[in-house]
């Protein structure tokens, strides 16, 4: 039977995705042994059902996502990105605290949890999409675009730098990607980038002079992590030490399956440093393979964006595909000490819950996307 005759869309992504999450079943089943025999008496296998229930329930959402037709996210973001503010604001007052950050939502009666910097990412990049298309006549001076495009970045990334910095500061860059992208003046980009590079130094140097007097309880934390960064021996390394340790210690082919010793000095062996005992499995060819499968995955979004005659749906295939590469490049970065410590998962290979449906729902409407090019008509976007 042949598979793709169901599946549409860019064949190259869905095997992509597939690659991915079948390493994933793999490693995230070895990475959890240390967790399994804290919590679950060594019931390794509660966490693989787990995460294969979560990965082909993803599969299902990515499905229906790709058979929607695409402008229909453009309506979705009008609403989402209005509902996005008050959404973050509740995270920052009442979220679910883990790490000293509130990051996370509950959702009542089953018990899984999401963060909701996940929903603002996918409403802002389609939100700012469809302004770059629609407005894009009005948008050649800054004034139009503080109003327009700058405001509602602004506003989503300040609500979730308090308790993800890494995960604003990701954003920010990708919206600004975004914006030049999508045709605004490199002139006003670089006026933008200048002014917000100014502001994050100053507020670095607040980080690192007084971090108890930033709002929000995370100064200390952010502290901790740039200091340690530049400060090989400090002991706030314990993390990327033993990262480093796995990595060193896999080489070129790996120890094999199921055989790492690092995954029970790794906090976050299953989630944020799943890159590390990924290497240390497998080898460092695995890690390459990795890194160009992410990699042909930014090329298929790069390759939709410049084959797509639909303004609209190009910029939102470039901007999901370099959100999601982009957070794959940190995540590695970090395992191999290039970055400090951020906390940003491996997509669609670290264990998790939502975190894997939002980047199948991002990379489903990619597919839905892909799905249209070739088709003749103008894209029908409303303007209100």
């Amino acid at each position: 039977m042949n598979l793709f005759k169901y599946l549409k869309g860019d064949k190259v992504i869905w095997t992509v995705m597939f690659l991915l999450s079948l390493l994933s079943i793999l490693v995230v089943y070895s990475a959890v042994v240390t967790l399994a025999h804290k919590f679950k008496q060594g019931n390794s296998e509660f966490y693989l059902f787990k995460h294969f229930l979560i990965i082909a329930m993803g599969f299902i959402v990515a499905y229906l996502f790709h058979r929607m037709r695409y402008t229909l996210f453009s309506k979705i973001a009008q609403i989402g990105i209005v509902l996005t503010v008050p959404l973050l604001v509740y995270t920052l007052l009442k979220g679910v605290s883990a790490g000293e950050a509130s990051r996370w939502l509950e959702i009542p009666g089953i018990g899984l949890t999401f963060q909701s910097s996940d929903i603002a990412k996918l409403m802002l990049l389609v939100y700012l999409a469809r302004v770059l298309t629609v407005k894009r006549d009005e948008l050649g001076e800054m004034k139009a675009v503080m109003r327009h495009l700058l405001l509602p970045v602004g506003l989503v990334c300040a609500l979730i730098l308090p308790a993800n910095f890494s995960t604003a500061a990701l954003l920010f860059l990708n919206s600004m990607l975004l914006m030049f992208l999508g045709g605004i003046d490199f002139k006003i980009i670089l006026k933008i980038t200048a002014a917000c590079a100014l502001a994050a130094a100053l507020f670095i140097t607040w980080i690192m002079v007084a971090p108890e007097s930033i709002p929000g309880g995370r100064g200390p934390t952010w502290n901790s992590r740039i200091n340690g960064f530049f400060a090989p021996d400090s002991k706030t390394n314990y993390q990327s030490d033993q990262a480093k340790i796995a990595i060193a210690t896999g080489g070129i082919i790996g120890k094999g399956p199921g055989n790492s010793t690092q995954r029970a000095f790794l906090p976050q062996a299953s989630s944020d440093f799943i890159y590390a005992i990924i290497i240390e499995e497998y080898g460092m060819l695995v890690g390459l393979l990795l890194l160009f499968l992410y990699m042909i995955l930014l090329y298929r979004g790069i390759r939709i964006y410049r084959d797509s005659d639909k303004p609209f749906g190009g910029l939102v295939a470039i901007g999901l595909s370099f959100s999601l590469v982009i957070q794959a490049l940190v995540n590695m970065a970090v395992a191999v000490n290039l970055f400090p410590v951020t906390g940003q998962p491996l997509p669609l290979l670290s264990m998790g819950g939502t975190s894997i449906w939002f980047t199948m729902i991002a990379l489903g409407i990619i597919l839905s996307i892909s799905r249209t090019i070739g088709e003749k008509g103008e894209e029908s976007l409303e303007t209100t």
